[in-house]
């Protein structure tokens, strides 16, 4: 059985894809941005940016039956790979004691140019 978690952005439908998708199991979260109601949050700061994306992911996951402690992996994307330790920090506070699996990769831009992370996780329930 499949479950598609949405956020609500009117992007889901346009460009076709879910916040989440729900497989048995496994919970697979969308590259997902500081953007709350069509705003960057954390404008010019890549931890604040974290953080918020972060906390979006934790909702689909909730939304999914998941939990943050059932990410095994996560997917971090940079505009500016001299950040990564701000960045990292910020995924630390909420990953510090589960550790998934995760890859921080600079990428020559997102879709928004103030947008500095973008983050996919994937979650295996229990």
């Amino acid at each position: 059985m499949r479950q598609n978690i949405s956020s609500g952005s009117p992007w889901e439908a346009k460009i076709g894809y879910a916040r989440a998708v729900r497989v048995g199991s496994a919970v697979h979260v969308s590259g997902t941005t500081a953007t709350v109601n069509g705003e960057v949050v954390g404008e010019g700061d890549p931890a604040e940016q974290t953080r918020a994306v972060l906390g979006i992911i934790r909702r689909a996951l909730e939304t999914a039956g998941a939990r943050l402690e059932d990410v095994v992996r996560t997917r971090i994307y940079v505009t500016d790979i001299r950040q990564w330790e701000e960045i990292g920090l910020a995924h630390g506070e909420v990953f510090g004691e589960i550790r998934p699996a995760t890859t921080m990769v600079q990428v020559a831009a997102l879709i928004d140019p103030l947008h500095l992370v973008e983050i996919e996780a994937e979650a295996i329930l229990p």
